[in-house]
């Protein structure tokens, strides 16, 4: 029995599954104790989440690197057969590999990180989590109106950070030019309604443009781009029907909706108090009357 039992722990197979299991243990047992300890004390929320993610690719990495040097010396007669294999898998996993490269892509490049909003693959909504492979996104729009969740989580390959454009609404430049049409009626006070819309421009989204402003100087110095106005703007066309008045301005990308009915509802009202003074227009329509029939029935 004990003849058995020295064999079975000096057994090399024994002493190299025990060597890999103790050390698979140690190595996450130390990336815990880091994540635990270390990454919790990172203030900022992306560079957290960035580590977190950098150091639990990295236990896999030691994993694996510690099962080729146990058994390294078993290796050396399949590099041949690897090398061969070894095609024929990157050929049927090139999805995978390039998930795996646009993973890498969207953590050191900047493309986008957790939190932003994303346009991606034709899916719009919020970054929820970065994977190896996949991007988490809770989707915004289709049947909902607006910038608003739907509830729909959408999982996106991240190779198609190579293969289509991405859109971020939140990257250097967290705001977005927004506009409304208000159309007034002809015969009003132009230059009451050009004061009035653009007083209330700047009550509703006013307080946004020194931030804004800072912000496009800064990406400026950083890439070539001319000064942009980040005030309240208002223009005037006059078309068939009205004469439409256009208020851009700079809105944060989470608060477009939100925005706009502020805008709206200031208008609505204020266009009221002015007695008719300014008048909103509407699509009217003027029937013409048939011309006179007279039949004849006796002839």
């Amino acid at each position: 029995m004990e003849d058995e039992l020295s064999k079975i722990l000096f057994n090399p197979v024994v002493g190299k599954l025990a060597t890999i299991l103790i050390g698979i243990i140690v190595i996450w047992i130390v990336v815990k104790a880091i994540q635990r300890n270390l990454l919790t004390k990172i203030k900022d929320n992306s560079s957290r989440y960035k580590a977190k993610k950098i150091s639990g690719f990295t236990g896999y990495v030691l994993t694996i690197l510690l099962i080729t040097v146990v058994y390294s010396d078993k290796l050396g007669g399949f590099t041949v057969a690897l090398g061969v294999a070894g095609a024929g898998i990157a050929f049927a996993l090139q999805e995978v590999i390039a998930s795996f490269a646009g993973w890498l892509a969207i953590m050191f490049g900047g493309f986008y990180k957790p939190g932003d909003r994303v346009q991606l693959g034709g899916i719009k909504g919020d970054v929820m989590d970065i994977g190896v492979l996949r991007t988490t996104i809770m989707e915004t729009g289709q049947w909902v109106d607006g910038d608003l969740y739907n509830g729909r989580i959408v999982l996106i390959a991240n190779s198609f950070v190579f293969k289509e454009p991405v859109f971020n609404y939140s990257g250097d430049f967290p705001f977005l030019w927004d506009e409304i049409k208000i159309p007034i009626q002809y015969g009003s006070d132009y230059e009451a309604a050009t004061e009035l819309i653009a007083r209330i421009g700047v009550e509703v989204a006013g307080d946004l443009t020194g931030q804004s402003r800072d912000t496009w100087h800064h990406l400026q110095d950083m890439y070539r781009l001319e000064e942009a106005q980040t005030e309240p703007l208002v223009s005037i066309i006059a078309n068939d029907n009205w004469v439409e008045f256009t208020l851009r301005y700079v809105v944060n990308y989470k608060r477009r909706r939100v925005t706009k009915t502020q805008l709206f509802t200031k208008i609505l009202k204020e266009v009221e108090l002015t007695n008719g003074k300014i008048k909103f227009a509407s699509a009217t329509f003027h029937l013409v009357e048939m011309p006179e029939v007279k039949v004849d029935l006796k002839k």
